[in-house]
């Protein structure tokens, strides 16, 4: 079977990705820079390439310690947004079905995490999977002292880059 260059490329990366995310631990080495980043937009017609996609993913997650990919009418993503509420942790937000390039977002999620649902909740880097698994991690006491956790660089308040802690 023949694949393109990009796609084996694209392949290698993502299983490097996903093998350290299922192990637990995703090295700051992968995820690099500790700028923050404000909201997405693009005035460029048309959809990023997977690859776009995969750098714009890897970007928000290693700049922001706490991030939600999200679908604005998922229960489960509501869930998840209102745990982080309820402990006051800022946290940006990715509405997948109202960004342009979702569909790929998505696509690059599911490779890196291994699940296609929605939502995806990263903590310091790492995937901690949808909204029962925050819940529970919150019900648990373990989702605060991750919160903490999260590099110095990346918790610094900003009104550049993280959500308010609040959502529509």
């Amino acid at each position: 079977m023949f694949h393109s260059r990009r796609h084996i490329d694209l392949m290698a990366i993502f299983s490097f990705v996903a093998m350290f995310s299922r192990a637990g631990s995703l090295p700051r080495v992968l995820w690099t820079g500790c700028r923050r980043m404000g909201n997405y937009t693009s005035s460029s017609p048309g959809s990023q390439t997977s690859t776009a996609c995969a750098q714009y993913v890897q970007e928000v997650v290693s700049q922001n310690c706490v991030v939600i990919f999200s679908k604005s009418t998922c229960p489960y993503c509501k869930m998840a947004k209102n745990v982080f509420n309820e402990i006051g942790a800022t946290y940006k937000l990715i509405e997948l079905d109202e960004h342009k390039d979702g569909g790929g977002l998505q696509d690059v999620l599911t490779q890196m995490t291994g699940a296609r649902t929605v939502p995806r909740v990263f903590v310091n880097g790492n995937c901690i999977g949808g909204g029962s698994d925050t819940k529970q991690l919150h019900q648990e006491g373990k989702l605060v002292p991750l919160i903490n956790q999260c590099a110095p660089c990346c918790t610094a308040s900003s009104s550049e880059g993280s959500g308010s802690g609040q959502y529509k």
